[in-house]
């Protein structure tokens, strides 16, 4: 339940603005990773405090500062008073139960979305906020703790491959969302895996393990596409949006992105329809089960019935019964008995009933 709902209460009375880390306490410390690109040119480096940072941002014409951990909220602060980020756009970054939207200010755009991935080991969609400040020559990504998705845009980076480098900030941001978007494909092939998996399992033998792998999937889709749906209208204000952070040639390649997440929006709900349609099948199949079951109980029931007539006439104790002397009596009676029994049998195979 804590993936659906973060805590927030250690903010509860105080001002707006104010740094409290609401999120997986992280034990690692902060990492800040710097890009800094233009044409030809390629400056890469980690470093240790923000000191290190800015003399970078001069010739170059873009600088991508990654930051892994949202928990250094000293650093956050720092580097949102060197950069002017608003207060209140500090206080979404650290706070990780943010949805995605896309916020404009005046020097800045303000992008939260989810990265996503898939623990095969726990059988769970892990998800992680991402949080963008797109500035005029420069982009700053906050992420929760180090791992990401982004290893291709800078291996792009370092080739100089494509236009990202000199499509400047506004194309990087759209390289990241798209790199982000693209994996989303990567975690429904893994759940469509699994829900092959049950589905061959669902024919061979239906059971109540069965009906709680399929309401956890059940409870993955919901998780799913509560991270995903809000991502359609940020990408839509983005092929719309009139700021000049992002060029007329840039906008197009958000067209693409937002093409790719109505896809997977798609497939989302393909995905809950099928294990909805599997639980259905689960249900009607025991159903059935259960049904043959009881026919075949009945069927024996009913043909016992006259048996058991018959041989509760035949113990009765009275001693004028011409059958108790009657040297084929007990003979007489099983045939009877069998002859009954068979004339049913051959009655309800007549009827098609078993």
């Amino acid at each position: 339940m804590t993936r659906f709902f973060k805590k927030g209460s250690p903010k509860a009375g105080m001002p707006p603005g104010s740094l409290v880390h609401i999120g997986e306490p992280r034990p690692q410390p902060v990492a800040v990773r710097v890009m800094a690109y233009e044409g030809e040119r390629l400056v890469e480096r980690s470093v240790e405090n923000l000191e290190e940072v800015f003399p970078l941002q001069g010739p170059p014409a873009a600088t991508w500062i990654n930051v892994d951990g949202v928990h250094g909220l000293p650093l956050i602060e720092d580097l949102g008073r060197r950069c002017r980020i608003h207060p209140l756009t500090q206080e979404d970054i650290v706070n990780t139960g943010q949805r995605p939207k896309l916020e404009a200010f005046d020097d800045y755009l303000y992008v939260v979305l989810k990265m996503l991935t898939y623990d095969a080991a726990a059988g769970q969609i892990r998800a992680e906020q991402v949080s963008l400040v797109l500035g005029e020559s420069y982009l700053i990504s906050f992420q929760e703790a180090r791992g990401d998705v982004f290893e291709a845009v800078r291996a792009r980076l370092r080739q100089g491959r494509g236009r990202i480098r000199t499509g400047g900030p506004g194309y990087l941001a759209y390289a990241l969302m798209d790199a982000i978007v693209d994996h989303y494909f990567v975690v429904l092939e893994a759940i469509g895996e699994g829900i092959e998996a049950l589905e061959s399992d669902l024919a061979q033998e239906p059971g109540g393990a069965l009906v709680q792998r399929i309401h956890r999937l059940k409870r993955e889709m919901i998780f799913l596409r509560r991270q995903v749906w809000p991502l359609r209208e940020v990408l839509s204000r983005f092929t719309k949006t009139d700021s000049g952070l992002v060029d007329e040639a840039t906008r197009v390649f958000f067209t693409d992105v937002y093409d790719h997440t109505v896809q997977v929006m798609e497939t989302i709900e393909s995905f809950r329809d099928i294990l909805t349609g599997m639980m259905d099948l689960h249900f009607s199949l025991t159903s059935y089960r259960m049904n043959e079951v009881m026919k075949v109980l009945t069927v024996i029931a009913t043909i016992f019935i006259p048996l058991t007539f018959i041989t509760g006439v035949y113990g009765m104790n009275f001693r004028v019964m011409p059958e108790l002397e009657w040297p084929w009596g007990y003979a007489a009676a099983w045939g009877l008995m069998l002859a009954v029994a068979g004339g049913l049998v051959l009655y309800f195979r007549h009827k098609k009933w078993f």
